[in-house]
């Protein structure tokens, strides 16, 4: 029997710091969770903005973040929504508003930098979040994240098992090759910029290929690929309250990636069949 195993990134693989600028407030929003925050309103829509974080530093923060995106030819992602919406839509409010500055995305990417620069691997994206009914940006939103403690080990012991690993994720895609680099999975298995619909078809495209296949999240953004998986597994490793809906969900629960491992190798056995209890135990 054939198995796969899917991973979200920041929150499963990666300890993931994220920091939020509400812009109508004027108010920093630190250890926010971005993806429930969109969520939260089924006209917000998380955008990732292919930005360097130095250049972003470099840059003078009076200048609207919109002249800055259109100066430099800038595309943009979505990771999450609750509607459909087009790019053009997107578009039209992301590289025509007069609110958000510079130094509202600047502010974000210090407020991250200062947790997380201690670290040996880091990763950071920036992006922001668009409200399609006011049409605005209604947040700047900078995250930063590293392994989790026991990730790479994880990653090494399932490609010892002979178990191919992905990533399906909402962060930009070089950003999530570097970890991957990292981690040792390959970059043809990366899939970034993946919205939950996204994510949810590659779980579905790839249970074609493999008799079983697993999906690792951790929040909300999560819930349809867990959904279509054959067996989801929610990590709460990453600090934070999640919705009831993913607990419901999951088939297991686990507090530490490494746990991924030994629910494969259980369900490997001869009893041929798996039992949350059996893991928890």
């Amino acid at each position: 029997m054939s198995f796969a195993v899917v991973f979200d990134s920041a929150g499963t693989l990666l300890n993931t710091y994220r920091v939020a600028k509400d812009i109508r407030n004027k108010k920093l929003l630190p250890g926010i969770e971005t993806t429930t925050l969109t969520f939260s309103s089924p006209d917000r829509v998380l955008v990732v903005l292919p930005v360097h974080s130095k250049e972003i530093m470099e840059t003078s923060g009076e200048l609207l973040l919109s002249d800055y995106l259109v100066e430099h030819k800038m595309g943009f992602g979505v990771s999450c929504t609750r509607k459909i919406v087009t790019a053009e839509e997107i578009g039209n409010i992301l590289y025509n508003d007069q609110q958000v500055h510079v130094s509202d995305l600047q502010e974000c990417i210090r407020n991250v930098w200062t947790v997380c620069k201690a670290e040996s691997v880091v990763t950071l994206n920036s992006g922001t979040i668009i409200n399609m009914a006011s049409r605005c940006i209604e947040f700047a939103i900078t995250a930063g994240g590293w392994p989790f403690e026991g990730a790479k080990e994880a990653i090494t012991a399932l490609h010892r098992m002979g178990i191919p690993t992905f990533i399906a994720s909402g962060d930009r895609v070089p950003k999530l090759e570097k970890m991957a680099d990292y981690l040792g999975i390959p970059r043809d298995r990366v899939f970034g910029v993946a919205t939950p619909t996204v994510k949810a078809q590659i779980v579905n495209d790839l249970r074609q290929e493999y008799d079983k296949v697993l999906m690792v999240g951790d929040g909300i953004n999560d819930l349809y690929a867990m959904q279509n998986a054959d067996i989801a597994i929610l990590t709460i490793q990453q600090a934070g309250d999640r919705p009831e809906v993913l607990y419901n969900e999951a088939d297991f629960v686990v507090k530490n990636v490494c746990e991924v491992v030994t629910i494969v190798q259980q369900i490997l056995t001869p009893k041929g069949h798996f039992d949350r209890d059996d893991c928890n135990a």
